[in-house]
């Protein structure tokens, strides 16, 4: 059977690998000159590979419906991708937040273990191809037509056509949305699609706030969000975040979009209210009894060079 993927990201990647393995001719279609360019820039260039929770923690993490991807994480876990970069000599390691990377801290070195995997399955992979249609032929798939490095519109006939373009993030690395189309023209229903993973902006004063503060990573604090108009909370949190010029980015920050997109949307002038919690850990009971302790050790200290003790100098 002759399979055709339209994307080199890891998704189009692992596809082909897998599709390769049923003895399937396959052919990996590529727009950019090399592969994995969006994967390249993951865990900033570092390749925050995946996670050791258990697989009921990541259907718990999915917005939304997570159970519709149970089959799917139990297929194939994050033991599984661990042991097949294992297999090319690629150790990883576990960091805060049960995050995984590669134990050189180079994104470089997974995509290199794709590339070579790709290379062991004999996968056929064209570089500047641009796909404009899946062809379609008395309701069923025949081939896909894509544009080369020229502009000249050709044919691919094939079997199977798997769609593995991305969403509609980092345009600069190729991934612009285009697969929503692609997949649209077939029939498909497309969902209107929200920002995810992404930092969280800030308007007026708090805005102000946030570009004094401008740097200022924080570790170890809680957020929760809050509906402005009912004052009901919304989604919590706890781990680490920085202060920007437009607002507040960070893992914490960037697990949280997840999970508001859509209640952000419905809100009241489309804006909710972030709390933080610079010492979650501690009671308000247990904060003043540190604190005053702070002020009676440092008696003759002034207020500012007491407080440093509990909190970066810049809050």
């Amino acid at each position: 059977m002759k399979i055709v993927v339209i994307g080199g990201g890891p998704a189009g990647m692992m596809a082909a690998i897998t599709a390769s393995k049923m003895q399937n001719e396959v052919y990996l279609l590529e727009k950019n000159n090399k592969l994995g360019r969006k994967l390249l820039i993951t865990g900033k260039g570092r390749c925050n590979i995946t996670s050791s929770l258990d697989m009921s923690e990541f259907i718990a993490n999915v917005p939304g419906n997570g159970k519709f991807l149970y089959s799917c994480f139990e297929n194939y876990t994050n033991k599984d991708i661990i042991k097949f970069l294992e297999k090319y000599g690629l150790h990883v390691k576990e960091e805060r937040g049960n995050r995984i990377f590669p134990t050189t801290d180079k994104s470089l070195d997974v995509l290199n273990v794709f590339e070579k995997a790709l290379k062991e399955s004999k996968i056929k992979i064209r570089f500047g191809t641009d796909v404009t249609k899946i062809n379609v032929e008395d309701n069923k798939i025949v081939g896909i037509t894509y544009k080369d490095e020229d502009g000249i519109s050709k044919n691919l006939m094939a079997d199977k056509v798997i769609l593995a373009t991305g969403g509609n993030t980092y345009t600069s690395t190729g991934s612009n949305g285009e697969g929503y189309e692609l997949a649209k023209e077939l029939g498909h229903t497309i969902t209107k699609v929200r920002p995810s993973l992404v930092p969280i902006t800030a308007q007026g004063h708090d805005l102000t706030v946030c570009k004094e503060l401008q740097g200022l990573s924080l570790k170890n604090v809680g957020i929760k969000f809050i509906n402005s108009d009912n004052k009901k909370s919304i989604y919590e949190d706890f781990g680490e975040m920085m202060f920007t010029h437009f607002g507040v980015t960070g893992p914490m920050i960037l697990s949280a979009s997840a999970h508001i997109g859509a209640k952000l949307a419905k809100a009241p002038n489309g804006e909710l209210s972030a709390y933080l919690d610079l010492k979650p850990a501690l009671t308000k009971e247990q904060l003043d009894a540190r604190i005053l302790r702070e002020f009676e050790a440092g008696q003759n200290k002034q207020f500012k060079n007491v407080i440093g003790v509990l909190f970066p100098s810049s809050l």
